[in-house]
């Protein structure tokens, strides 16, 4: 299943965190669990208990840096029992600690057990930690989520990658913005985040689609949350840049940030003064609303989903802006993390072959979205395709009166 790697690939993006990474808080530490024992399981037969043989192990961001990714992980702990499915975390300041980012994976691979690897997300220095592993094991799936290295390098290394198409909602969101009644949308980042290639190139799209439908494209330059101010001078910055933006350029106007830690002040900020908000960077109905919304969340099934929506919405209904502000239906990270994990049991169970297919991921994505339809595209550069690097894009939800439960 694993491609050979004859050269190692050791060049880690040591110049930029992944694109929605919160700046390093009080580090959560969680060891890897001990390896089992070398216990040939081929020949016992699967029952309730046994529904895949082996293990499968999934790597995260702490909850402080990415709260769903983290949740995601625990309800495949939840749903096959700890014994079945490995849950460890990348440590929170991952670009200054990338041997242990190594030494997380090449524990997991000493342990025979674990068949598969889900990473989620994959940051800066994940490929070199993969490379070490497949020094040892070229028997694992390996799937990247959000994988923040250069995509033919980790094509080269995972069966399976899994993104939001960054660059498609360079077009989606100015015309989404739109929808909702923006004449202007302000597109807040800093150079760290500018220097990563798909958002540099998503944000260049977002600019030229809103030329091409009409929209004032304003670029804004905000603190980086890893500089001296840290994530409050940033999240204060936004709250106090909105307002006079607004002021400037009037209330159809549609904000966007690339940072996860701008989200809550953004829409907060938005709301209070009654703006536009098309999207979150990372696309959920959690990412930011109910933070910024003072809405308390009770769980990631369905019916917690649903009631969240609705609570957002009456919000927004109070606040009278309703019909301005928009996400997708389903938390995309943790999409990803659970149709990854299930499409690798399947893998092990001899239900899907070597070859992605990708009618099987996008089922488990759909049935994940509860029967809202997910489609995926294959990532192509310089007109070479990587069909087993999967590209995500759904429809928005616009918050409304049928949400009004």
């Amino acid at each position: 299943m694993k491609k050979v790697i004859s050269i190692l690939l050791v060049l880690v993006m040591v110049f930029s965190l992944a694109a929605c990474s919160k700046p390093a808080e009080a580090p959560v530490e969680k060891p890897a669990e001990t390896p089992a024992a070398e216990t040939p399981a081929a020949e016992a037969p699967k029952t309730e208990a046994e529904p895949f043989e082996g293990k499968i192990a999934i790597v995260t961001n702490t909850l402080s840096q990415n709260e769903e990714e983290y949740r995601s992980a625990q309800q495949l702990v939840e749903k096959y029992g700890e014994d079945k499915v490995v849950h460890v975390m990348w440590p929170d300041n991952f670009m200054t600690e990338q041997e242990q980012m190594i030494s997380i994976v090449t524990k997991l691979g000493s342990d025979p057990e674990i068949k598969a690897l889900i990473i989620n997300q994959a940051v800066p220095g994940t490929n070199a930690a993969v490379d070490k592993l497949l020094e040892t094991r070229d028997d694992l799936f390996i799937a990247y989520c959000q994988p923040q290295e250069n995509p033919p390098d980790v094509a080269a290394r995972a069966d399976l990658i899994l993104q939001a198409d960054e660059l498609g909602m360079g077009d989606n969101i100015p015309v989404q913005a739109q929808k909702l009644g923006a004449k202007t949308l302000v597109h807040y980042s800093f150079p760290r985040h500018m220097s990563i290639v798909l958002l540099s190139s998503r944000r260049d799209l977002m600019e030229a689609k809103c030329k091409e439908i009409g929209i004032e494209f304003v670029d804004a330059t905000a603190p980086d949350p890893t500089g001296d101010a840290g994530l409050p001078g940033a999240q204060q910055f936004i709250l106090e840049d909105v307002p006079k933006m607004v002021e400037k350029y009037g209330k159809d106007t549609a904000f966007f940030s690339t940072n996860c830690g701008m989200q809550t002040p953004l829409i907060k900020a938005s709301v209070d003064a009654g703006a536009i908000y098309p999207q979150p960077c990372c696309p959920s109905p959690y990412h930011g609303y109910p933070s910024a919304l003072g809405i308390e969340s009770t769980g990631y099934t369905a019916d917690a989903m649903a009631n969240v929506i609705s609570e957002t919405a009456k919000k927004l209904n109070e606040k009278g802006v309703l019909g301005r502000f928009s996400t997708w239906p389903v938390p995309v990270a943790m999409m990803n993390t659970v149709a990854a994990g299930e499409y690798a049991i399947k893998w092990l169970n001899g239900e899907v072959g070597d070859e992605l297919d990708t009618t099987v991921l996008e089922g488990l994505m759909t049935e994940y979205a509860n029967g809202i339809s997910v489609a995926t595209t294959t990532y192509v550069e310089n007109g070479t395709e990587f069909p087993t690097y999967r590209l995500i894009m759904m429809d928005f939800l616009t918050y409304g009166e049928e949400h009004l439960k």
